[in-house]
């Protein structure tokens, strides 16, 4: 209930911002790419670093004329965990791709050539396939001497995916310059916090939460249409 009454809160403000239909407005349509930094939150922890990976989509924008709008998106977006073995050559990822679709709020400030912004919002992911890079064979590591002389858990690495639907908030600031009236460009560093675990959490499993979290960074362009 906590999570649901959280998502609420940020999707209250869309909601709000579609029904104000009283101004004339402007839309804009474009696209963007960038690099993602992304972990899963596993409780009890995990020995783990952020994965790097890769995020591009497109976007739609209506903005209001008293500097408010909505900006929805279709993206890729790559996530997972990476193990931190410290000093180990070991080498273990896990990583997702997923096609997003957030819907966010968009508040921005400024004069006619550069704008600051900042974005809020959830989030809807389904996840289209994963994939694990690892340099040892994982699915033996509870008999590798290493792993036996160490505390960390391993259950994680032979873990298949429980949840392919996924669900979160987003939250981002940024800056667009505006080319000409119909071309702007827009630098964005968005957190995104997911609500779902991807691996099972009943009390009989290891894991009481295994939920993602991601940072990204991206160009984008826009084109205005309106």
């Amino acid at each position: 209930m906590r999570r649901l009454a959280l998502l609420l809160t940020v999707l209250l403000p869309s909601l709000l911002a579609m029904s104000q239909t009283h101004y004339e407005g402007t839309i804009a349509v474009g696209g963007k790419g960038g690099a993602s930094l992304s972990r899963v939150n596993f409780n009890p922890t995990v020995q783990q670093v952020f994965l790097p990976g890769v995020t591009a989509g497109v976007m739609f924008r209506y903005i209001e004329e008293r500097n408010f709008g909505i900006v929805a998106e279709l993206n890729l977006t790559q996530r997972g965990w990476k193990e931190n073995f410290e000093e180990s050559d070991y080498n273990y990822s896990h990583r997702f791709t997923y096609l997003e679709l957030p819907i966010i709020t968009h508040i921005f400030f400024g004069n006619q050539r550069v704008k600051g912004f900042f974005n809020l919002g959830p989030e809807i992911n389904v996840m289209l396939g994963d994939g694990i890079k690892s340099n040892f064979t994982y699915t033996d590591a509870e008999n590798m001497e290493y792993f036996i002389n160490d505390t960390r858990h391993i259950e994680q690495m032979t873990m298949n995916v429980h949840n392919k639907l996924d669900y979160g908030i987003c939250a981002g600031a940024g800056m667009e310059v505006n080319l000409n009236p119909k071309h702007s460009l827009l630098l964005e560093g968005r957190f995104y916090y997911g609500l779902t675990d991807v691996f099972p959490n009943h009390k009989t499993d290891m894991f009481s939460s295994s939920n993602s979290m991601s940072i990204t960074v991206t160009l984008g362009y826009f084109y205005r249409l309106k």
